[in-house]
């Protein structure tokens, strides 16, 4: 261990995966894994005393959101511990991208990269660089080039992060019950949000909703 390591510290709700980041990171001379989480509101404690450099985040938690998370961790008060956060996620939707850039993430790659991807990741992010995993970058920039400004004004971009994140778990098979035990809110608050991303789309009922909502995880446009 270097005298000076990059601090990180780990949210994400499955322990193998806590366990597995953390041995990969043990294994690199100038990384110190300083704590870990499963969802935000101890997140946000713990991180406040262990002083990282990096706080790596998964987006989906069974708790809450990391999206959440990283707003609240841009907002706190304390603005004296200056770490930067990095989302390490399943997800490859490039909104999932948009919206963790534009929350305040410094990077977003996925589980699935290598090991040296996500090292790379990590001391990219501690250097005050913006890293986005390479295949992510060119659909970023394909997506945004070939948009059209009837095709992006036809984008559900009406939708708040958290009715998008109501909306993009719905496309992906979750019951409102399964949404509203992994948000850590009531099941009738996703109901509300379900009857506001309806009003929003112009949907008239929930068959429509999930049609909509698998549509769009489909064509990656969440």
């Amino acid at each position: 261990m270097i005298s000076n390591p990059i601090r990180v510290f780990i949210v994400d709700d499955h322990p193998l995966v806590r366990e597995w980041l953390g041995n990969l990171l043990r294994l690199e001379k100038d990384i110190e894994v300083v704590g870990e989480a499963d969802e935000p509101h101890a997140a946000f404690a713990a991180i406040e005393d262990a002083e990282p450099h990096v706080v790596v985040v998964d987006l989906s938690l069974k708790r809450g959101s990391g999206l959440d998370l990283i707003k609240a961790l841009q907002a706190r008060p304390n603005n004296s511990q200056q770490f930067r956060t990095l989302v390490l996620s399943m997800h490859e939707e490039i909104g999932d991208v948009e919206r963790a850039l534009k929350a305040g993430a410094r990077g977003y790659v996925m589980k699935r990269e290598s090991t040296s991807q996500i090292v790379d990741a990590i001391r990219e992010v501690y250097a005050g660089k913006i890293f986005v995993a390479p295949e992510l970058q060119a659909r970023l920039a394909e997506r945004m080039a070939n948009y059209s400004p009837v095709e992006i004004s036809a984008r559900p971009v009406v939708l708040s992060d958290r009715e998008l994140e109501v909306f993009r778990r719905i496309g992906t098979g979750h019951s409102t019950r399964r949404i509203a035990n992994d948000l850590g809110v009531s099941q009738k608050t996703i109901q509300t949000y379900c009857s506001r991303i309806k009003e929003k789309l112009g949907l008239n009922d929930g068959s429509e909703l999930l049609r909509a909502a698998v549509r769009a995880y489909e064509q990656d446009r969440l």
